[in-house]
């Protein structure tokens, strides 16, 4: 019997023409986790740079936000800049980062707002490139204020 996570990685094999893939080798996971870190960092310091450069600089990177459909770098990085950053500051509460070979990971994350208390999550696909580790497809959620 296929195990669920079996099988995504039979598809994802099939899908790039390989017979096996090694998942969450190590290296590669700290690796993810590292750039992840630095993606948060980034975050909270308002880092737009720094953030700017950890998106794949290519029209197909998207990123769907709380309220926003972002397609391509670009829309990404203006909405950087042109964000209010009054409740960015955020624990992270949970990281999950799964490794598919050696240039590919998902990061899902789930956070809590410091000053509003909002609970949101994230993911994001990592992939390596010839510059490093890239975010090239991201998703945020938040849930709603309390009192909504």
């Amino acid at each position: 019997m296929d195990e669920p996570g079996n099988r995504v990685e039979v598809i994802v094999c099939e899908a790039i023409g390989a017979s096996e893939m090694n998942t969450d080798e190590a290296t590669v996971v700290a690796e993810v986790r590292a750039a992840f870190d630095a993606y948060e960092a980034a975050l909270v310091g308002n880092d737009v740079a720094t953030l700017d450069g950890l998106f794949w600089n290519d029209p197909r990177t998207t990123r769907f936000g709380v309220e926003e459909a972002l397609y391509g770098h670009a829309a990404i990085a203006a909405f950087r800049r042109e964000r209010a950053v009054g409740d960015i500051d955020r624990e992270v509460t949970r990281v999950a980062i799964t490794a598919f070979g050696r240039d590919a990971a998902i990061a899902f994350s789930e956070y809590r707002r410091k000053g509003s208390g909002r609970m949101g999550k994230q993911s994001q696909t990592w992939i390596r490139m010839a510059d490093g580790w890239r975010i090239v497809g991201a998703h945020v959620s938040l849930q709603p204020a309390a009192d909504a």
